[in-house]
């Protein structure tokens, strides 16, 4: 009898361990009825409750476009699966094909092109950050009343004061300013030599919270201990931008129970930070349900690029990968739940960009769009909610003037309109044109991960007839990229490049400066963070003045 009992009590642990079994999934505490909760709404929520929607943005890292149950993966993740099954699929959605690009257009609404962060990412020791004179998403909603936070990966640029997060718009700030970085120490190397510590709280780094909490979990913590403060019944912004399943690739030991079966280290690694990713986002959603916000809610899910097939990811059946402008680097998952959605259980086959959620939510939120701020994005609500037509047809994927030039590319190869060596890939309606070097173009099917090394026997290599720099593809009929219309449909390749060459009509110089010296962060008390000194500016600017002076007066004296 003892024995049962034993076994009886493990597998009810399993189950709270596996199966998110627990007080929270009836939406109650231990001790808590449905009475004394309702009690405690009440008391949280004095006065008339807001007609607008509290906004939840959950941003992964590096998610493979394969890597979520519903696109068939091997990797469980029930409870994305399920948010998306309840509300609003979107199956044809995109977004950038590298970190900083995805963030800087969710949150100003505007192409690279428009905010001069059309080349790679900001690195930790660059002087960059998305420019100061665009208008930010939060505070756009912070006008209307919102409450802003954001707990996670910031990843658009500190190296002065005014680029981090409570500068940009949000009230509190809780996460990594850098793009990746130990998911237990919070420490980053840049390069040999140059590295620091990166868990900040507002502006300051978080050295209480340093307790070797694996970061997927502590963002949860916080996002909980967010909601449970707030007051329902005032409007609320969440910005949850985690790290996983962004490389290095590490994962509390229970997750790997369900993988032990995948040889390949890298895959099964990866399969336990976003079982992991699951179930905090489970835990998210109870705590939305819990402290009275849920009724009123809008979760949007996002990754923001392709996987990287080498970090495990996989975006099988399409093509390329993270940092490519295939469809593998750019087509994403994503989805949106919400109570307020009109058609319910439906999948959107629309267009729709990451671009689009700035117009999108300040709509929703009641707030007003400066005719002044030239957009790129589109608000597509009735698109997702009523399953209208989208009110975008095409979408620049990107310019990149500075990226590696492709050895044949020229302007004979783009009938003279465009210079083909460029880096460059666009959308309009079916088409999809490509020029340049749109980088790696494999095709990796899930048995490249049999193996117990990363092997790319199993890839399906692609011969280059010698000196292509332009692609065409009919998207909507060929979305896996197997077959280049490009000398078959001249005149539509022809009409696309002239798309191309008025959006770069537009574009701003490009934003990449050299790296700063005084960016390590031995100089900063080993932390990266801003170093970058307003007062260092004056003093110099105000000396070379001085120095002016004397030389003017010393001329003056030299004439008499």
């Amino acid at each position: 009898m003892l024995a049962v009992g034993v076994l009886a009590g493990l597998s009810v642990l399993s189950l709270l361990t596996y199966g998110y079994l627990s007080w929270d999934s009836l939406g109650l505490g231990p001790g808590e009825t449905e009475a004394t909760r309702t009690g405690l709404g009440e008391e949280l929520g004095a006065g008339a409750p807001s007609s607008q929607p509290h906004i939840v943005f959950i941003l992964a890292d590096d998610q493979g476009f394969r890597d979520v149950g519903y696109h068939g993966s091997e990797i469980r993740t029930p409870t994305l699966d399920k948010l998306a099954a309840e509300g609003v699929k979107l199956e044809n959605y995109y977004v950038q094909p590298m970190c900083t690009p995805s963030r800087s257009q969710f949150i100003t609404g505007k192409y690279q092109i428009h905010t001069g962060l059309q080349h790679s990412i900001i690195r930790p020791t660059q002087p960059n950050c998305l420019p100061l004179d665009n208008v930010t998403l939060p505070q756009k909603l912070k006008e209307v009343g919102y409450s802003t936070h954001m707990v996670g990966k910031w990843h658009l640029g500190f190296y002065r004061r005014e680029c981090m997060p409570t500068q940009r718009g949000f009230d509190t700030f809780f996460g990594s300013l850098l793009g990746s970085g130990d998911y237990y120490t919070h420490f980053k190397c840049d390069s040999p030599g140059i590295c620091g510590y990166d868990l900040y709280e507002n502006d300051n780094a978080a050295w209480d919270h340093d307790n070797g909490i694996y970061s997927t979990q502590m963002y949860t913590q916080k996002v909980q201990q967010i909601l449970a403060s707030h007051n329902p019944r005032k409007p609320i912004f969440l910005y949850i931008a985690y790290q996983a399943v962004h490389s290095p690739l590490q994962a509390p030991g229970k997750y790997f129970e369900h993988y032990r079966s995948i040889n390949n280290i890298n895959r099964r690694r990866y399969a336990a930070m976003l079982a992991c990713l699951d179930e905090a986002i489970h835990n998210v959603t109870l705590a939305l349900k819990k402290y009275g916000y849920y009724e009123n809610s809008i979760i949007i899910y996002s990754s923001d690029n392709g996987g990287q097939p080498m970090a495990g990811g996989s975006n099988w059946p399409l093509r390329g990968s993270k940092g490519t402008y295939w469809e593998g680097g750019i087509r994403a998952v994503g989805f949106v739940h919400s109570p307020l959605l009109k058609n319910k259980g439906s999948v959107c086959k629309e267009l729709v960009h990451i671009t689009d959620w700035f117009p999108t939510l300040i709509t929703l939120a009641e707030g007003q769009i400066d005719e002044d701020i030239q957009l790129d994005g589109y608000d597509i609500w009735e698109t997702v909610s009523e399953g209208r037509r989208s009110p975008r047809v095409d979408i620049l994927h990107n310019i990149d003037p500075i990226y590696t030039k492709a050895k044949n590319g020229s302007w004979a190869a783009g009938y003279g309109i465009w210079n083909t060596a460029i880096q460059s890939a666009i959308r309009v309606n079916h088409w999809k044109l490509l020029t340049g070097n749109p980088g790696y173009s494999d095709w990796v099917p899930p048995q490249a991960f049999s193996n117990a090394g990363p092997n790319r026997w199993h890839n399906e290599r692609v011969s280059w007839s010698a000196g292509k720099t332009v692609w065409l593809f009919n998207i909507t009929a060929d979305p896996y990229e197997r077959v280049d219309l490009s000398a078959r449909y001249p005149d539509v390749v022809k009409q696309l490049l002239r798309r191309l060459s008025q959006f770069n009509k537009t574009a701003v110089p490009v934003r990449y400066p050299p790296k700063d010296p005084r960016s390590n962060p031995k100089l900063n008390g080993g932390v990266w963070g801003p170093w970058f000194k307003e007062d260092e500016k004056k003093k110099k600017s105000d000396k070379s003045k001085g120095v002016n002076k004397q030389k003017k007066n010393k001329n003056k004296k030299k004439a008499n």
